[in-house]
């Protein structure tokens, strides 16, 4: 017989009882080597307002001042490799105009690598055109 999984967890920081997760929002970090270079695509591209650091190794993106934005920020760490293969995991960027949007992120520096295919919808409906950021990361531009 297996042992189930408790339906509380207790909060490191203050000891209380909680139920369920208490995420609130979602921060994700992209590795580069010149994240001045990417940091300026991504704040244009996510239209964040707010940039603190210096690159070395950090800049981290945001709306500042709270966010109703499930993304709350973008952070871009200098790293010393080089990428090396595709990546493993990738943003997902939902619009409503799929091709006003590539076209605009193609104008900051991205690049198609698959354009979505006109005639057939994907996974639950949606359509992605696969991009790259300036450096070669991996995002979907996603519309239905």
């Amino acid at each position: 017989m297996s042992e189930s999984a408790p339906e509380t967890t207790s909060s490191a920081a203050d000891g209380a009882a909680e139920t369920g997760p208490q995420l609130r929002a979602v921060g994700v970090t992209i590795d580069c080597a010149d994240p001045e270079r990417i940091a300026d695509f991504w704040q244009a591209a996510l239209g964040f307002a707010k940039r603190v650091g210096n690159g070395r190794p950090y800049i981290t993106l945001s709306e500042g001042g709270g966010s109703s934005r499930m993304l709350n920020h973008l952070t871009i760490q200098r790293v010393p490799e080089a990428k090396t293969a595709k990546l493993r995991a990738h943003l997902d960027l939902f619009t409503g105009d799929m091709g006003t949007e590539v076209a605009r992120l193609v104008a900051l520096g991205a690049s198609v690598l698959v354009p979505a295919a006109e005639e057939t919808a994907g996974h639950l409906g949606f359509r992605a055109t696969v991009m790259a950021d300036p450096e070669g990361s991996e995002f979907c531009v996603v519309s239905r």
